[in-house]
């Protein structure tokens, strides 16, 4: 059961692509629910399934098998036409370029006016006051630093009235100064009831974050919460084991021990 105040919910995600070695299972039975006003950082090796998991997310890919449901909405039961829709009104993707995510001829305000909608709280001077941006109201993008334009982007989120902001890797071409600037922004979205999701390599960013999503391939091995990791046990029944613990069971196998007494799971060799 999902919770109430979840606003990205998927369940059993599956994404395989036919590849020239064979089928790759890109991502594997992911489980998973965004709260609102939350941010969550999706981390994991090259290969882990974070691009395939948020393109997902994003309703810019459609799984092989699973749903996702963005505020109620179910974007994979939704024909392309109607999904392109949805996304518009529900969800700003941030790419990890900045260059890519703005309109080279818009100044900064005409930016977020062109998107701004009745059900946002913000209009677009304020939005561009929250960010921290608001001098930079009549530039255009080629005049902004990328921090400056990462923040603009995250921004358009304010002014569309959207549930949710996906980010790929939004930090990783930005100094130390402008990155904080972003997270910044981030934690300013999260506080106006957005849930911001985002694939990251950056060490920088996790300390900012609400939760840590770990993949390891493609599945969920791990979500940090408030300082304590907890392992994930998907629909199946299945446990991924930190590697440290993996490695020292070479032949694949183990034991487990519930013990009622300590609520505690032990993992032994057979």
């Amino acid at each position: 059961m999902s919770s109430t105040s979840a606003v990205v919910v998927c369940n059993s995600l599956l994404k395989v692509y036919d590849s020239p070695v064979g089928r790759v299972q890109a991502v594997r039975g992911v489980d998973l629910e965004i709260e609102r006003g939350t941010t969550t950082a999706v981390v994991g090796p090259s290969g882990s399934g974070k691009s395939s998991l948020l393109r997902m997310l994003a309703a810019l890919d459609k799984p092989t098998a699973g749903t996702v449901a963005i505020d109620g909405v179910d974007l994979i039961a939704a024909k392309p036409r109607m999904r392109a829709r949805l996304r518009r009104h529900l969800i700003t993707h941030v790419y990890q370029r900045p260059a890519h995510n703005l309109l080279s001829h818009l100044t900064a305000a005409q930016q977020l006016t062109r998107l701004h909608s009745p059900a946002s709280a913000l209009n677009a001077d304020e939005a561009l006051q929250a960010l921290g941006i608001a001098s930079r109201r009549d530039h255009l993008p080629e005049q902004m630093s990328g921090g400056e334009k990462q923040r603009l982007a995250l921004g358009r989120a304010l002014v569309a009235g959207h549930r949710v902001v996906i980010a790929d890797e939004p930090t990783s071409t930005l100094d130390s100064a402008n990155a904080e600037s972003v997270l910044d922004a981030v934690v300013m979205l999260a506080d106006h009831g957005v849930a911001v999701i985002l694939a990251t390599h950056d060490a920088r960013v996790l300390p900012r974050m609400d939760q840590i999503v770990t993949l390891r391939d493609g599945a969920i091995a791990s979500i940090t919460a408030g300082g304590t990791e907890a392992a994930m046990i998907d629909h199946s029944g299945r446990l991924q084991l930190p590697p440290e613990i993996r490695d020292r069971f070479p032949d694949k196998r183990v034991i487990l021990d519930w013990d009622e007494t300590t609520q505690t799971l032990q993992v032994r060799r057979p």
